[in-house]
């Protein structure tokens, strides 16, 4: 058999099979003056998303009114204190009337937060042990806080016309002066006492001072030598300048620094 040759018919694509390079077109730049955005043509940008900033507000607190309550109406009590040992037992806080009442007297060491004018007026009341036996009672000043009140009123009067200055600070100077440093302890070793230098602690201090300063004013003032409040007056003033010979406080104080001294 003759065979048969079988010719398909050629198709026409109108597709070119040759690839052509594709020409790539890049943006073009323009120079622009300064300040001024340069954005390339041809692209579009997208615009800026700006986060907001979270500003932190403080709020202010309220302070408490500071009240400038005067003792007995007419001195100030904001004074400062540069013996910092005596600062925190040293109530300088303002009281038109310095007197509480006895109400903390059932709590241990709690006199140091009782105003420093009202815990004058309570040394007055009992000048304290003189030696090793209560010399002399106080008289007509024991329990009388109508008494008290006016004699350091009085006092402080005499105060601000030698000193032209507030009675008070002079009260926080001569405590700052008269108060000892240094005291005695009395050790028992093998059956025998002897006595021992010390430190004070500083309402140790406070309360020494006051004790000297009112036996001193108690004993001037004895048996109508002068008014107490003379006699509380120059003792406050001699303690404040440092004067031993003015002051029963000050002179008290170097007796007990000199026989620590010895016993070191």
């Amino acid at each position: 058999m003759a065979e048969i040759e079988i010719k398909q018919p050629e198709v026409q694509t109108d597709v070119q099979t040759s690839a052509q390079p594709i020409e790539e077109t890049k943006p073009k730049r323009v120079r622009v003056k300064k300040g001024q955005e340069t954005k390339p043509e041809g692209i579009e940008t997208k615009p800026e998303i700006q986060t907001p900033v979270k500003t932190e507000v403080k709020q202010e607190v309220p302070q408490k009114p500071k009240f400038d309550f005067k003792v007995f109406g007419r001195w100030s009590m904001d004074i400062q204190v540069f013996d910092q040992g005596l600062k925190p037992y040293l109530n300088l806080t303002g009281y038109y009337v310095p007197y509480t009442a006895g109400r903390t007297i059932e709590k241990q060491f709690w006199k140091s937060k009782k105003s420093i004018v009202e815990r004058l007026m309570a040394k007055l009341m009992v000048t304290g042990h003189k030696g090793k036996k209560h010399l002399w009672t106080s008289n007509y000043n024991t329990g009388k806080t109508p008494t008290q009140y006016k004699i350091i009123k009085k006092t402080f009067e005499i105060i601000e016309q030698r000193t032209k200055k507030n009675p008070v600070e002079v009260l926080v100077r001569a405590l700052e002066v008269g108060s000892p440093k240094e005291g005695i302890a009395t050790i028992e070793y093998g059956g025998v006492r002897y006595p021992k230098a010390a430190d004070l602690a500083p309402q140790r201090r406070i309360d020494l001072a006051l004790r000297w300063m009112t036996q001193g004013a108690f004993t001037s003032s004895h048996k109508g030598k002068k008014h107490i409040w003379d006699a509380l007056a120059d003792e406050l003033v001699g303690t404040a300048s440092g004067d031993p010979q003015k002051s029963h406080c000050l002179a008290k104080k170097l007796e007990l620094e000199r026989q620590a001294g010895a016993s070191r």
